[in-house]
This record gives C-alpha cells, structure tokens and sequence, in this order.
C-alpha cells in the first residue's frame, strides 16, 4: 500500500473540511451581522449566539490550516525493526481473540484521524498521541498491544509493518 497516496488522501479530505468550516464561518458571521439580528433586549441572543458560533468555527479552521501544514511536511519513512513503530509506519493488527479481524493503522501527525479507504481496505489513520496510536510506537511485528476504550480492554498483536 502506498503510503505517499494515504498522505494525499488525508490531506484532500482536510481540504473538504475546511472550506466546509470555512462556509460555516461564513453563514455564522452573517448570522450574528444580520440588521434582523440585533438584540432588541436582553433575551435576545440570537445575534450573540452565531457570534460564539463564528468563533468556533473560525477555531476549526485554524485548527484544520495546522493540521494541513503538518501532513504536508509529513515524510513516512520505510519501517526499520531496530527501532519498531514509528510515526508514518503502516501497520496490521490483528485482533488477539479473533485473529480473523484485521485492522489498517496508519500512523501519521496531529489533526488527520479519519477512515480511508485504499486498494479495497479501509485504513484508520491515527496519530501518535491517540490512545491507539501510543499503543503501538516502538513495537514490532509479532508484539501485542492492548489499549483502554471506553472501560474495556481491547487487544491486539502487530501482524505486520510496512
């Protein structure tokens, strides 16, 4: 799997999100500058409310800018066992009760947790500061790992690293 392709799908999938927050930033500051809008009393907040929207919004841009800058100085480096997972690794975990269930990780920076899909597999894409993603740096093929969600205790081991 080519993990240079991963990489430009995480990137055009940020690209969509943010000229969808940027569009809601946009609507939120209209909103909250409509002439209809201006408080005529103290409950009325409608005005105020978009205005808080807008600045939200305008968070997840920002949010989503560093997110982009970030994957795209990204640069994965082939798998090297000596020092196991590490950031841009592509690893195969199998599920260690059923070890018919496999999942994709893609390990890469800040702000591009999503589902992907590549070469008719689905490949969650993680970063090392997710609980998932912590889990597996530094360890190598044939190693479990287990991580804590939501109170229950999921393991796996690393069938193979790219």
């Amino acid at each position: 799997m080519d993990k240079f392709l991963l990489q430009q799908q995480v990137l055009e999938r940020l690209a969509e999100d943010l000229l969808q927050a940027e569009e809601a930033v946009r609507a939120a500051h209209e909103t909250a500058t409509h002439e209809e809008n201006i408080a005529e009393n103290k409950y009325d907040t409608l005005g105020l409310e978009a205005a808080y929207l807008a600045t939200g919004q305008a968070r997840r841009a920002e949010a989503i800018r560093q997110a982009m800058a970030h994957w795209r100085q990204f640069r994965p480096h082939p798998y090297d066992a000596s020092k196991g997972i590490q950031l841009g690794a592509l690893v195969c975990l199998v599920d260690a009760d059923d070890q018919q269930q496999q999942q994709l990780l893609f390990l890469g920076p800040q702000g591009g947790s999503m589902k992907l899909a590549c070469g008719g597999h689905t490949v969650q894409v993680v970063s090392s500061d997710a609980p998932l993603g912590r889990a597996v740096l530094g360890k190598c093929e044939g190693d479990g790992v287990w991580v804590q969600v939501a109170g229950i205790r999921q393991e796996f081991e690393v069938l193979r690293v790219d």
